[in-house]
């Protein structure tokens, strides 16, 4: 079954999102990058608006989170999510790795979309959560070559993933 509510919620979310991790990439980037992340943001917002807009003009329509035990596997991918997000952030941090954070945070959200498949009937989040791990293994590899922050990779690479993804939730929206 298609929801579109939960299409429109996509760009919402994947919108809101994307635009962190722009934020995020900021860090430590590059000085010429810094232009680019903020118009990335911009753009990431208003995609993250349309989306709210059209999630609240398609409030009543059927979502994937009506079924109570989608909406309760829902709650318990994103608590698993944000303890193991929080913990492995605390232990980096204490440990003096706090570089590595923001790949660790990515590695765990893209994970966290494997759950998520199955509660919203969707196979291209298990595509998200494969490119949102990638993204977080390469920027480990390719922050150091550059001299940036590993957010600045991550943060980049999470942003266009997961700003892709809001565009195209959409797009579902507007096709379905």
């Amino acid at each position: 079954m298609e929801y579109i509510r939960d299409y429109a919620m996509y760009a919402a979310i994947f919108g809101m999102f994307s635009m962190s991790w722009f934020g995020w990439a900021q860090e430590r980037p590059r000085d010429p990058w810094r232009k680019y992340l903020g118009i990335a943001s911009g753009f990431a917002l208003l995609v993250c608006l349309l989306g709210v807009y059209f999630s609240m003009m398609n409030w009543d329509a059927p979502t994937a989170l009506s079924d109570q035990t989608n909406f309760s596997n829902y709650l318990i991918s994103v608590y698993v999510e944000f303890i193991l997000a929080g913990v492995g952030a605390f232990v980096l941090i204490r440990k003096k790795r706090k570089d590595y954070v923001a790949p660790w945070i990515a590695f765990i959200v893209g994970i966290h979309f494997i759950g998520l498949a199955g509660v919203f009937e969707d196979p291209s989040l298990y595509v998200l959560a494969a490119l949102l791990v990638t993204v977080s293994v390469i920027s480990l590899f390719v922050a150091p070559k550059l001299q940036v922050a590993n957010s600045a990779i991550t943060g980049i690479g999470s942003g266009t993933v997961l700003f892709a993804f809001a565009v195209l939730g959409l797009l579902r929206f507007l096709l379905a």
